[in-house]
């Protein structure tokens, strides 16, 4: 059985529930542990779910890591949920490891949706015999300037319950409680950065999965061929995360995360983000049946220049070129820029004197 875990809060209520409704249909033997960050996602959870999903609330957590409960008064909100990265599987190897039989814990980010079997990560991992997998951020020639951010990404993250996995998330919750704040520091950013020294720390007990369908994401889907290779229906693409994907107004508009790095063309789009967006409608659905009113939260287009540093103005100026807001028209996603939005995070690596 494989034993998965993520954490969420309300805003990402309907993400987590699609989630764990992929994660039921390509992984049917397996369990999905919540760490709910708020009372109405625990309750929602509780009631929707069974067997195989598990929640447990943050105050259980608190109460058994008092170095974690006490890291909240020098640290956002955000940041507090970075460090709560490493505490999270940690606890549960440490709380229930023995008893439910995890032979490893694999962290998934709640805006991660599964397309096929995630098999080939754990047979990857078995075969190398690896106590911990990381997935390489991917990034394309023009977006290498991201790497200062990390090399890898903490999206997708498995650690095998033995002296090397658990000595691991040891050390990176060591680190995370001592700084996990959000923005680059003396080689650090939040919880992500210190993956970067994995690689040397574990050596043969690190695997650094190289399959592209696995983490798939905004960032690195620009540097595979996808020619005429049918990625959805042959199964290639296993796990897709969707960063910064988010709906305006109700789901009619969609904010496609994906500005900074270029705005996938059409058809590619139609068939990965379009399942997703179902998934995502009928997760709210389900919820507000539950719950009435439930409904996604406003969190308006404005990207408010993100990492690149861009003032509003030159993000708005990128959104008329570009797009990246995407229109919902029965099943499909209409960007009407005529392919030319793929472009976007070129031109702004070009932009930051990028010269490829």
């Amino acid at each position: 059985m494989n034993h998965y875990c993520t954490y969420f809060d309300r805003g990402f209520l309907a993400q987590g529930l699609a989630l764990w409704r992929s994660l039921g249909k390509h992984d049917l033997d397996s369990v999905l542990w919540v760490l709910a960050l708020d009372e109405f996602t625990a309750d929602v959870l509780r009631e929707v779910g069974g067997t195989w999903l598990r929640v447990v609330t943050l105050a259980e957590v608190e109460a058994g890591d008092a170095e974690l409960a006490a890291a909240k008064a020098n640290r956002t909100r955000v940041e507090y949920f970075f460090t709560l990265s490493p505490c999270w599987p940690r606890w549960l190897l440490e709380k229930h490891g023995a008893r439910a039989g995890m032979e490893r814990i694999t962290y998934v980010d709640a805006d991660m949706f599964f397309f096929a079997s995630p098999a080939v990560i754990f047979e990857a991992m078995d075969a190398a015999k690896a106590s911990v997998l990381v997935t390489p951020h991917r990034f394309p020639p023009w977006l290498r300037r991201y790497e200062r951010h990390g090399i890898f990404n903490v999206g997708l993250l498995s650690f095998r319950n033995d002296a090397a996995g658990r000595g691991c998330l040891d050390d990176w919750r060591d680190r995370c409680l001592a700084w996990c704040y959000d923005r680059l520091e003396d080689g650090k950013y939040a919880d992500q950065k210190y993956l970067d020294a994995w690689p040397a720390r574990l050596g043969a007990a690190l695997l650094v999965l190289p399959e592209e369908g696995v983490n798939l994401a905004p960032w690195n889907w620009g540097e595979i061929d996808f020619g005429q290779r049918r990625w959805v229906d042959d199964g290639e693409l296993v796990l897709f995360h969707f960063a910064r994907f988010r709906p305006v107004n109700g789901g009619r508009r969609w904010v496609s995360g994906q500005l900074e790095y270029g705005v996938m063309p059409r058809k590619l789009r139609n068939a990965i983000y379009g399942p997703y967006v179902r998934a995502l409608s009928a997760a709210r659905d389900e919820i507000a049946a539950r719950r009435a009113g439930f409904d996604f939260p406003e969190r308006g287009e404005g990207a408010g220049g993100g990492r690149a540093g861009r003032t509003e103005w030159q993000d708005r100026a990128m959104r008329v070129v570009f797009g990246g807001t995407w229109l919902r028209v029965g099943d499909g996603l209409w960007n009407l820029r005529g392919g030319i939005g793929r472009w976007s995070g070129r031109v702004l690596a070009w932009a930051a004197g990028w010269r490829g």
